[in-house]
């Protein structure tokens, strides 16, 4: 396929490339017009169309395919540890061919591992396709026939090219860019892209807008146009002519999906394990070497090669693609009895980092419906009258009824007054006069002619208003210009405050013999004004608050207008002090934008991609970012943030992009969701934080004990069963609890501070091991290679002990069993581990691996060094948590 002669590149020159392409053509004369596009109005033959279709490729929009399940086998071994645990039993395969027990351990757990991630993957890349569908619709066309006469076909939308001319009808989707030729009454949905309920007005342009075009001229937002239709949006009423401009992936919402596609960038989570694995690979590297070189000095190359090997294995985390996968599936699962559907896995951990959610505003903050709000007289008090009538406005109507007509005929108790009357006749809306009448009849001798419209053309044709007498009855009074400016400041003021405003005026009259029509539209009778509103949800305020008081900040994004935001975000308890609209933004660098989103809540009439820079700012700036929304505009802000949240109402290509899917549209969710992800994460820190420290300890102390024992202090196999059965211990950590002072705040990866913890527990292991040497060697005589299977069996248990009790130790900043006890599951795995690792010189399979009974009294000294090491890693814990301010 040809690509494109307008350049579509991703960010803010894509969008302007778009915006330049459309604008040139929004005022264009239409003979020049023509003449850009190499068209005319009987449309393009058949030669016209082969070519263009050659040069642009079909009108498609670009989409991300779900990846073949063999590359998303691949990507999950493309983990440092995992890479480092192949290697080593690739080499341990080769060095010890006869013994394939260490091996076979290691590949079975980077098989769970890998078989959890992928198949977790794999079921949510299958899920909903993407933009496909819409290609499938058709398209009404005037085109060349071979013999030369144009006629009006329907193609698929597939097959559009540039110059084409498309006739649009109420229900039609826009199939492509489009510039208007002519238009009655057309309305169109810009929902998809901008995220405003209300349909905007469309025209052709008018001959004063063409003499003032300068060529070249950009507007502010191409999304204002009013004599363009964009591609995926749908056409509410009305009919209209017009030319095709763009296609595919050179329309506006094709510069959207473009930015959407290939790589996403890495996201807080994928930062944090990589820092936290190569910090541990490089702590791994640098003392392997050490213990190498020691036991060669003393015992030959093989047999030190042979123990280096089983440290290199004792020292890699090796469970921790196993931990982090299986945190995060039980993480997605408990999100799935929510009604989440978390399409990648990493998105949970994500989510218990998030400290900004930025969201949309229609649909998540508000109903995603238009209610009237109030109904007023024009003093803007309360009026049963200005209901009334608009209610009989709105149901005798025969014409399209849009939101508000809707939302005015939700009273339905005002049903029984419509009883009472008739249709006569009708006055339909369009969209010069922008309002509607309707004639009743009610028994009397009387007609009534009901007007509803906007109000400064309603003010212009009424001659007087109803006003509220002190003795309380009515009374009607001239309208003076005055009184017509105080009015519209009054409704202003609605304005100002998110509503959207509608007069009703009144006439009676004797029954006429003509039919009605606009000249009787006049010398109304103001009554009140209906204002509208799509109201907060009632749940927004308090998943706000809650969202606050965990410490995640929440800003709000959105295609609407500043002033029903600002309303709609004060009503849900957001500080209203600071806002932006997107042509504030639009020319500001990145240090100004950072400035200025620090210091901003509202960011209102944004552009999808302005959205995504708002995004890509507060990550500059260190912040976690999460990103709730459901149009087509919302799709690039998805695919920037840490954490892309949609419902499974959104379009497609939202869902494309989002890492999680609400199934419902409830705010709540998102905090049990951070409260998820949190848990998730610390969990996480814990296995990491434990096997890190206390693998520091066990390398330490080998490093000692092979400076003076003429023996290994641990056969090679038994560190391998050492650190299966530790390994096993840890598989219950995804069950555990986190302390509730825990959930309080956002966590985020820090490998600095894992290094320095491990330098500060680990070694706290050592001294015990270091006092357990010295009791083997001195107290029970196991200082000769005769007595080296007692020595070994006597530390292979002290230290399973200590390692597996470290986990009740670090999981929490209390005091173990006291103040904050695991769970059933953590303290059942880890009885039995350390029940199993007491019995294990006793067993047969303890004799295979090298190991010896040992006598009873051994057990009390035991028992004391265990004692004595919870209480030392207990005031370690104090004294760290006092200088750095944090355990986990």
């Amino acid at each position: 396929m040809i690509k494109s002669v307008i350049p579509t590149a991703a960010g803010k020159s894509g969008s302007a490339s778009v915006r330049a392409a459309v604008a040139q053509e929004a005022f264009r004369d239409r003979e020049a017009l023509f003449a850009d596009l190499d068209t005319s109005a009987a449309g393009l033959d058949e030669e016209q169309i082969a070519d263009r279709l050659d040069r642009d490729g079909n009108n498609e929009v670009s989409h991300e395919k779900p990846p073949h399940w063999t590359r998303q086998l691949w990507r999950a071994f493309k983990n440092p540890f995992i890479i480092v645990l192949l290697i080593l039993a690739i080499v341990q395969v080769f060095v010890t061919p006869d013994d394939l027990s260490g091996p076979i351990i290691i590949a079975v757990m980077i098989g769970i591992s890998v078989l959890l991630s992928f198949s977790q993957e794999y079921r949510s890349s299958r899920a909903a396709e993407n933009l496909k569908a819409m290609v499938r619709n058709t398209a009404t066309v005037t085109r060349k026939a071979s013999d030369g006469h144009s006629e009006r076909i329907e193609v698929p939308v597939g097959e559009l090219v540039a110059g084409d001319i498309v006739h649009l009808a109420a229900g039609d989707m826009v199939p492509a860019d489009l510039r208007l030729l002519t238009a009655k009454d057309l309305f169109i949905s810009q929902a998809i892209l901008t995220g405003e309920s209300l349909p905007v007005e469309k025209v052709a342009p008018t001959q004063a807008q063409i003499d003032a075009h300068v060529s070249g001229t950009l507007h502010e937002n191409p999304l204002d146009l009013t004599t363009v239709g964009y591609m995926g949006t749908n056409v509410v009423s009305g009919t209209a002519s017009a030319v095709v401009v763009l296609t595919g992936s050179r329309t506006y919402l094709g510069s959207i999906a473009r930015t959407i596609t290939g790589q996403r960038v890495q996201t807080s989570f994928d930062r944090g394990v990589k820092s936290v694995s190569w910090l541990l690979i490089r702590f791994m590297l640098a003392m392997v070497p050490i213990v190498l070189g020691i036991q060669w000095y003393k015992h030959g190359f093989f047999e030190a090669l042979l123990f280096a090997l089983s440290v290199a294995v004792g020292l890699t985390p090796e469970m921790l693609p196993l931990i982090v996968t299986a945190n995060l599936a039980k993480g997605a699962l408990a999100m799935s009895k929510r009604k989440v559907v978390v399409k990648r896995l990493n998105a949970i951990q994500n989510f218990g980092a998030m400290d900004v959610l930025c969201t949309d505003k229609t649909g998540t903050l508000t109903l995603d419906k238009i209610v009237l709000e109030r109904h007023l007289d024009l003093d803007g008090e309360e009026s049963a009258d200005a209901l009334e009538y608009g209610y009989l406005n709105s149901h005798f109507q025969t014409g399209l009824k849009n939101l508000m007509d809707k939302a005015v005929l939700e009273h339905r108790d005002l049903e029984g007054t419509v009883s009472r009357y008739r249709v006569i006749d009708e006055i339909p809306f369009d969209f010069q006069r922008r309002r509607m009448s309707v004639v009743l009849a009610n028994g009397d001798s009387q007609h009534l002619l009901i007007c509803k419209g906007a109000v400064e053309e309603m003010l212009a044709i009424c001659g007087s208003e109803r006003c509220a007498s002190e003795d309380g009855s009515d009374s009607i009074v001239p309208m003076t210009d005055e009184r017509r400016n105080e009015i519209k400041a009054m409704t202003r003021h609605l304005n100002e405050d998110g509503l959207r405003v509608l007069v009703v005026a009144i006439k009676r009259e004797p029954p006429v013999t003509h039919t009605y029509g606009v000249k009787d539209e006049a010398d109304l009778v103001a009554i009140g004004c209906l204002a509208f509103l799509d109201p907060p949800k009632d749940s927004a305020a308090t998943a706000i608050a809650a969202l606050h008081h965990h410490g995640v900040e929440v800003k709000v994004i959105t295609g609407d207008n500043e002033a029903v935001t600002r309303k709609i975000c004060r009503e849900v308890g957001l500080d209203v002090t600071h806002s932006a609209q997107g042509r504030d933004i639009e020319p500001l660098e990145d240090a100004a934008l950072d400035e200025l989103v620090k210091r901003t809540t509202i960011f209102a009439k944004m552009s999808p991609l302005q959205k995504a820079r708002v995004v890509k700012s507060l990550q500059r700036q260190g912040h976690t970012v999460g990103f709730l929304g459901d149009g087509i505009n919302d799709a690039p802000a998805l695919r920037e943030a840490d954490v892309g949240i949609s419902v499974d109402t959104a379009t497609d290509i939202a869902k494309e992009s989002a890492d999680i899917i609400l199934l419902e549209k409830n705010l709540m969710v998102l905090e049990e969701g951070v409260l998820e992800g949190r848990v998730t994460f610390g969990n996480i820190m814990k296995y990491i934080k434990m096997t890190a420290s206390s693998n520091f300890g066990n390398v330490l102390s080998m490093l000692i004990a092979s400076l003076f024992l003429p023996f290994l202090p641990m056969l090679p196999l038994q560190v391998l069963v050492l650190n299966l059965l530790y390994d096993i211990s840890q598989l219950s950590i995804p069950f555990d609890r986190m302390d509730d002072e825990y959930l309080r705040k956002p966590r985020k990866w820090d490998a600095g501070d894992i290094g320095r913890f491990m330098v500060w527990i680990g070694p706290a292991s050592s001294v015990f091991d270091m006092t357990t040497f010295a009791l083997l060697w001195y107290v029970f005589g196991a200082n000769n290679p005769a007595h080296q299977a007692f020595f070994q069996s006597g530390w292979f248990i002290e230290s399973l002990l200590t390692q597996t009790l470290v986990v009740h130790m670090i999981r929490t900043r209390k005091i173990p069993f006291l103040q904050s006890s695991a769970a059933a599951p953590v303290l059942g795995l880890t009885t039995a581990i350390i029940i199993i690792g007491m019995l294990i010189p006793y067993a047969s399979i303890g004799h295979k691996i090298g190991m010896v009974e040992l006598p009873g009294i051994y057990f009390g000294w035991l028992a004391a060094t265990v004692l004595a090491y919870c209480v030392l890693t207990q005031v370690m814990k104090l004294v760290y948590i006092r200088r750095y301010g944090r355990w986990l």
